[in-house]
């Protein structure tokens, strides 16, 4: 069974202070959890995470990020729509998906799968197993909590990058609490659904979702982690 391989943080450089402490203890131990208990959170929980995560810097502070949050009977019926759609649908997201990944982008994509199908004791090659574990993401890999993020769609990408900020945001904000999250690109792939059942307009572009709660510690999809470049692979000094 694989372990936790959660990167330890480098030294602190010269002035370090406890925020950044705290900040990159964060960043070096929150991972995308695959697999929740079923218990709901208490809603003052969830608002905390949304009151910290609201803070978030964005173009011209237009704050074009909203969330629908789906918990209980919703969240049932957005699961059985989502797999119903999944069978006889094509994927067709409001905002296009990567045209290919390609060199080091590609081999970061494998290394994360192969990692992850490790983890769940999927072997290389074995599709139907793999698809299994990706048909999780429509149910939310069992979360009882999903927040669908939107972006008015007249900001087109700025507005779904700082939707992206937000995301990062929230997931940080979540893990502080010991909320258990992962953002899921597929749950985009079918807008038509996500509208019908959360009654999201036509001028909102889905950006994503996230879906949330208490991990389950005993599942194996949550012993995975993935791995950082080094920082020099993307930085480049012109001094």
């Amino acid at each position: 069974m694989a372990t936790p391989n959660t990167p330890r943080p480098t030294a602190a450089p010269a002035g370090t202070t406890p925020a950044y402490e705290t900040l990159s203890t964060l960043l070096h131990t929150r991972y995308s959890c695959r697999a929740f208990l079923p218990q709901a959170l208490e809603r003052a929980t969830i608002e905390r995470i949304l009151a910290t995560a609201q803070r978030t810097a964005s173009w011209c502070n237009a704050q074009p990020w909203q969330l629908t949050i789906a918990s209980g009977a919703t969240l049932a019926r957005l699961r059985s729509a989502l797999q119903a759609h999944v069978a006889a649908q094509a994927p067709a997201p409001d905002l296009p998906w990567p045209r290919e990944y390609r060199g080091v982008y590609q081999e970061r994509r494998r290394q994360c799968g192969w990692g992850l199908y490790e983890a769940l004791g999927i072997a290389k090659g074995d599709r139907e197993a793999s698809a299994r574990q990706a048909a999780e993401n429509f149910t939310m890999f069992g979360a009882p909590h999903v927040a669908i993020v939107s972006s008015d769609e007249a900001l087109g990408l700025y507005g779904a990058v700082d939707c992206g900020a937000y995301v990062g945001n929230f997931l940080l904000a979540a893990h502080s609490l010991g909320v258990a999250s992962i953002a899921q690109a597929a749950l985009a792939a079918y807008p038509g659904v996500l509208r019908e059942v959360l009654g999201i307009a036509p001028d909102r572009s889905i950006v994503c979702g996230i879906s949330f709660g208490l991990a389950d510690p005993a599942h194996p999809a949550n012993l995975f982690r993935t791995q950082r470049a080094a920082v020099g692979d993307s930085v480049t000094w012109r001094d």
